[in-house]
């Protein structure tokens, strides 16, 4: 969301806190906590009852039912915005972006032209940043729903009495659901978790994003007939990690694969099902008031024949209704049976379908049937709703990609090469120059390692499981519902092979004309700062390598396209947020010309975290930001825990969501073609900055005594201990930061307020920059609004600042033990907060406040409850440590709910966590 704040809506935004506190209120009361109901935040009284840990519990909810009212208020704010000033007025939108690309003066036929060449490709994993257990999510779900009933004015005052009961009911439920883990969740109730966005919510918003692309086509003034958009423009997809993200996760096997692609399957046949059987009552035409075409009947006929008996019962079924009947005879050839389940009594290849194409032609076949009828509005609101839907999720819901760390590979390597009874064994540690002799010589060859039933290894068995389900799934249902096989930390192009070499020993690859190709696309992923540097060198060799060729000609045709995922969490905590995103920049522009020079487009897969430190940001911002030629129409990226919630929990949200991607996408994507490229003169002076910023990082992140200022000034134990993910807090168990994931990193600064890795080092920088070279300064503070790159960076470093908290920050710091450390570290770390902030306020020209009022009005509206929450965490963290270190397990046990607790609401209260 772009930062600006309309005066009615704050007002508006007052009125709805109140009356929900208000609510809140009489339930508490009723429900004997008459005390914690008369100190509810928000209404000018805060609550002060410090012996009493339900109030954390209560300020929890009260968060909650603020950011509701928040998100609310911002929906009506622009449904208001719309309706009085035109759909061009929000930021964006399509309104606003067709419009400026008109003002460009680009022609109307190439928007049309480009617009079918935009894919966007979500991908939802269960990184361990939603704190909320499944249950009070959905409680919470519910009672949004509930406010946003209640804004209707057609109630009568008997039935807004009734939903406001049916809201205060929601919250007793809340307040008597326990919001934490006390166990780690399963992979697989993650993944319902996931399937529940991608059943329920996504299919609803399809049909609101095709009606405003429609909308805004017309009101920009375009001469073509909007009704006309085919309906698969721009193009929308879906992934996922979960069930298939192997990184430092033991517990997602082979095993765990093959059922979550059975979930997705099942979860996507039903919905396709869902959705024919309702359109099949809506299309009750008959043969004698509309003449049924030739194509139509035709294909009626030839189904009815290839499923025999189901065939038959399908066309006994409304004998005078074609249209009925066809769509009959699509549901009798789903692949699920009549639980909407899959049977061995219904496979594919039995006449059912196999591919989601199959039956994405056949309802064009029906849509055109219908245009050719005469029945435009039936075509357009029945069938090619259900068209689309099919599209987008197939009979897949979304792909899953498979994720393992390069380390991991070459374990499996090495104990096939055992298995082989190969005498040096030790590939790991060899030279690059020696590793590609080898993984060339092998990839020239078919013959595997071991045999079908060997047992070489854990990690050998664990890679090569999982291969064979994929090459399972494959054989049976195609490549749709399988993304690619990336590969973590990537670092050198033996990373890459080393894929190929275990996908042959798994039968995941197979004999083309001119040698072996992979059935499925190998992904590098860069992530450190050093690797990033280096990507561009990788990815030209992996691009040029033989085996790579084939693969993307047998996948892509003459067309090839590589995918490349950047990581944006790893390479912040490596070295800083000014040098991460700067690094990604270059990166960018680097890969995507070795691509342009073999003939290869680059498709990035963005890697963003749910916060500013790992990637996160105002889309607009972070779309207008990236390198010119790095979007070329096709955008992935991560969605990550809480962020899914908050972005997706409502239709009417996610609608909201969903376009400012695809038309920032459109809109980044059309002007950059159509604009030439060049480069910006400051770029020099931001790979200067970068660098210093970098040094400063570093030299706090590894001085002498960090980790133990870290580890006891931050509640990164605490969260280490949490129960939010399936998956571990770090990759192989090691006690350095390095080994630490990124989630717990940015997490555990975030609870403490001190918001570091969104801003350390930034303001030496600008400060060294200023004395060496006061003129460039200014040429960087001059462009700090007008290049999108350097404004979407400082306003990222500007919007962690203030989410900083000096104040908190020393009281936390006031854990730790040795007070000579304490001092000397806290001095660097807030001295280097006054200098950003100082230099920060010298870029914009002005103070913080003004420049970003937006994010100081949340954080103002939550300081006070909040600032009660730090110091009761502050207050309980040394007690469970003691009984930690002294192995009084049950007292520890109890301290930590209660401490876990705390994490929760500082979590709500700041709407972020890792």
């Amino acid at each position: 969301m772009e930062d600006r704040t309309l005066p009615e809506e704050t007002a508006k935004l007052q009125r709805d806190v109140v009356v929900l506190m208000d609510f809140l209120a009489e339930v508490l009361d009723g429900l004997g906590e008459g005390s914690l109901a008369a100190s509810l935040p928000f209404k000018g009284r805060e609550a002060t009852a410090t012996d009493n840990d339900r109030v954390v519990h209560a300020l929890s909810i009260a968060f909650q039912l603020l950011n509701m009212a928040e998100e609310n208020s911002a929906v009506q704010m622009r449904r208001k915005v719309e309706s009085h000033a035109g759909l061009a007025e929000e930021p964006g939108l399509w309104g606003q972006i067709l419009s400026q690309l008109r003002e460009q003066g680009v022609a109307e036929e190439t928007i049309h032209h480009e617009l079918e060449k935009v894919v966007v490709e979500v991908v939802l994993t269960a990184h361990p940043t939603e704190v909320r257990r499944t249950s009070a999510l959905y409680h919470l779900r519910e009672l949004y729903q509930l406010i946003v009933k209640l804004e209707n004015p057609v109630w009568t005052p008997m039935e807004r009495r009734e939903i406001q009961e049916e809201i205060k009911a929601m919250l007793e439920l809340l307040w008597q659901t326990g919001e934490i883990f006390i166990e780690k969740p399963h992979v697989l109730s993650e993944l319902a978790g996931i399937i529940y966005y991608l059943r329920s919510i996504f299919p609803q918003v399809l049909p609101i994003l095709e009606k405003r692309l429609r909308h805004a086509w017309q009101d920009v003034g375009f001469t073509c007939n909007a009704q006309e958009i085919p309906p698969r423009l721009p193009r929308l997809r879906f992934g996922t990690w979960v069930g298939g993200d192997r990184d430092g996760h033991p517990l997602v096997t082979a095993a765990i694969t093959r059922q979550a692609l059975r979930e997705l399957r099942n979860s996507a046949v039903s919905l396709v099902n869902e959705q024919l059987v309702t359109m099949a009552a809506r299309l009750s035409l008959s043969r004698r008031l509309l003449p049924v075409p030739a194509p139509l009947a035709e294909l009626i006929a030839d189904v009815a024949a290839t499923l025999g008996d189901r065939g038959e019962e399908a066309l006994r079924r409304n004998p005078l209704e074609p249209w009925r009947q066809v769509i009959n005879l699509m549901i009798a050839r789903l692949p699920v049976d009549s639980a909407g389940k899959e049977s061995d009594s219904v496979q594919p290849g039995q006449g059912c379908y196999q591919l989601a194409a199959e039956l994405c032609n056949d309802l064009r076949l029906v849509q055109d049937s219908l245009t050719a009828a005469g029945a435009l509005r039936l075509a357009r609101d029945y069938v090619a709703p259900v068209r689309r839907t099919v599209e987008v999720f197939g009979f897949h819901l979304a792909s899953l990609d498979i994720r393992q760390n390069s380390a991991f590979h070459d374990l499996a390597v090495e104990q096939l090469m055992t298995a082989a009874g190969l005498q040096d064994t030790g590939f790991s540690g060899w030279s690059e120059v020696r590793r590609l002799e080898f993984l060339n010589r092998e990839l020239a060859s078919s013959r595997p390692f071991a045999r079908h039933d060997a047992r070489p290894g854990h990690e050998a068995e664990s890679v090569i499981d999982c291969y064979r389900e994929l090459v399972d799934h494959i054989r049976v249902w195609g490549r749709d519902g399988l993304g690619s096989l990336i590969v973590s930390m990537t670092r050198a192009l033996s990373d890459l092979l080393v894929v190929y070499l275990l996908a042959r020993e798994a039968g995941l690859t197979v004999a083309g004309s001119n040698g072996h190709v992979c059935l499925l696309p190998v992904v590098p992923l860069f992530e450190t700062i050093e690797d990033l540097q280096g990507s561009h060198l990788v990815l030209r060799q992996f691009l040029e390598h033989p085996m790579t060729r084939r693969t993307l000609s047998a996948l892509c045709g003459d067309a090839p396209v590589q995918q490349v995922m950047i990581g944006y969490s790893d390479s912040n905590k490596d070295g800083g947020i000014l040098a991460s995103l700067w690094s990604l920049y270059r990166a960018q522009e680097a890969m995507a010309e070795a691509g342009r020079q073999c003939g290869v487009e680059v498709r990035f897969f963005h890697g963003r975290g749910g916060t500013i430190s790992r990637g996160a940001g105002p889309t607009s911002r972070f779309l207008r930001g990236l390198p010119q030629g790095s979007v070329v129409g096709n955008l992935r990226l991560t969605e990550q825990g809480e962020v899914i919630a908050q972005k997706y929990a409502n239709p009417m949200n996610a609608a909201y969501n969903l376009e400012l991607l695809l038309a920032g996408t459109a809109g980044v994507s059309v002007t950059q073609n159509h604009c030439p490229k060049k480069a910006n003169p400051l770029e020099p002076a931001m790979d200067r900055l970068a660098e210093t910023s970098r040094r400063a990082y570093e030299s706090l992140v590894t001085g002498d005594g960090f980790i133990t200022f870290f580890r006891q000034a931050t509640p990164i134990d605490v969260i280490e201990s949490s129960r939010i993910g399936s998956r571990p807090a770090r990759r192989s168990g090691g006690a350095s930061i390095a080994d630490l994931r990124a989630i717990p990193w940015v997490f555990s600064w975030s609870q403490a307020r001190y918001s570091l890795s969104g801003w350390f080092g930034v303001g030496s920088a600008l400060e060294r920059f200023l004395r060496e070279d006061e003129r460039a300064f200014h040429e960087i503070a001059a462009n700090a609004a007008s290049w999108a790159t350097l404004n979407y960076i400082v306003s990222n470093v500007a919007t962690s600042i203030a989410t900083a908290n000096p104040e908190v920050m020393r009281e936390y710091a006031s854990l730790v033990e040795d007070g000579e450390l304490r001092e000397r570290i806290f001095t660097v770390i807030y001295d280097e907060y006054l200098r950003t902030t100082r230099m920060l306020e010298l870029l914009f020209g002005g103070p913080l406040l003004e420049q970003h009022p937006r994010i100081h009005a949340v954080l103002a509206r939550r300081e006070e409850s909040l600032l009660f929450l730090h110091r009761r965490q502050i207050e309980l963290l040394p007690l469970w440590r003691h009984h930690r270190a002294a192995q009084e397990h049950g007292q520890a046990e109890e301290l930590l709910i209660l401490l876990l607790e705390t994490v929760n609401a500082i979590a709500a209260g700041l709407r972020t966590t890792g």
